[in-house]
């Protein structure tokens, strides 16, 4: 029954999904050119597909190749006149990028050319916001379920429907460590129904070494076989605790908190109170949760944060085509208008 309500409220949001994608599609809604290029980072379902460590890993690169870039998101779940935890996390990861966060994106991106001077956009989390003008499409899939259960959202995950992955230029796995050969290789195909000509990336996410809120560093065997707590407020919390099982670390509990989660005072007792009553040497989270909570120690018990960096398995060669192909056509076309 549960199941039969769902689906009768999955069809119009699928309906109205569908139409709008079409007015896109057709030209009968406008789509905003930024002047510069414009990469987007996105996904088909909800929760976490791991789009921050791809936008880091994108700036960087950029940056490394002298070109001055922009990070735009809407900066969902985040209070009025704040930033949320993927700015402040990637804030101090890359403190050279700007990153501006605003409800009307197309203003961002007119701010980020024309006061900041940028060369290049880096759109977060935007596959569905069509309004700007995209250079290049990235979509991410979670290797734990990357087609949403087959249903769009509230009957299954997804954001929208499996065809809107034609309009991806380039397809990522994440965590695709997690999955055997022949598992990815079954993705692939699905993908191929879709998007036959996309470039394919399988990634992880490498745990790279501890920080505290102090930005103090720590080797990730510092905590050696002590038995640790973790929690985190992320939208895949499964791939959190697959990571700190990877690391060998001995969970005595773990918590879960909903994804954004604006961690209260209470909260924060709460935490104190369920860490004193275990047998546990340190409590680890996420780095999105440490940027929000700011405290080195809970309960008496050192707090840290896993950092995460991302790694592709396979596909960077093709991408780093795909990214110079990109600034250098937009160079040519400047100066054909010049």
């Amino acid at each position: 029954m549960w199941r039969a309500g769902l689906r009768l409220i999955e069809a119009p949001y699928t309906w109205t999904v569908r139409l709008r994608n079409r007015r896109y599609d057709s030209g009968r809604a406008e789509i905003h050119r930024a002047g510069v290029p414009v990469v987007s980072v996105g996904n088909l379902t909800l929760g976490g597909t791991g789009k921050t460590p791809m936008v880091e890993w994108l700036a960087r690169w950029f940056r490394k190749h002298d070109l001055r870039v922009v990070v735009i998101s809407r900066g969902y779940g985040a209070e009025a006149g704040s930033r949320n935890d993927e700015a402040l996390e990637l804030k101090l990861k890359l403190p050279d990028v700007p990153h501006l966060q605003h409800p009307d994106r197309v203003a961002a991106a007119k701010l980020a050319v024309d006061e900041l001077g940028c060369q290049l956009i880096v759109l977060d989390d935007a596959m569905q916001h069509r309004r700007i003008g995209r250079d290049l499409e990235i979509v991410l899939l979670d290797a734990l379920e990357p087609f949403g259960f087959d249903h769009v959202f509230p009957r299954g995950t997804l954001r929208e429907p499996l065809s809107g992955l034609r309009r991806a230029d380039v397809v990522a796995i994440s965590r695709a460590d997690m999955l055997r050969p022949q598992q990815r290789d079954d993705i692939w195909r699905r993908v191929e129904l879709y998007a036959p000509h996309p470039v394919r990336l399988e990634v992880t996410h490498a745990p790279r070494s501890l920080i505290s809120a102090g930005a103090r560093e720590e080797p990730l065997d510092a905590l050696g076989e002590k038995p640790v707590a973790a929690f985190c407020g992320i939208g895949n919390p499964a791939g959190f605790r697959h990571t700190l099982h990877a690391c060998g670390y001995r969970l005595a509990d773990f918590r879960e908190f909903p994804d954004h989660h604006p961690y209260s005072r209470q909260d924060v007792e709460s935490l104190c109170g369920w860490v004193d009553r275990l047998d546990a040497a340190a409590v680890l989270c996420t780095h999105k949760d440490l940027v929000k909570l700011g405290v080195e120690q809970l309960g008496g018990h050192p707090l840290w944060a896993v950092v995460i960096g991302l790694e592709i398995l396979a596909g960077e060669v093709a991408l780093a085509a795909k990214l110079r192909s990109l600034f250098d056509d937009h160079r040519e076309q400047a100066e054909d208008k010049a």
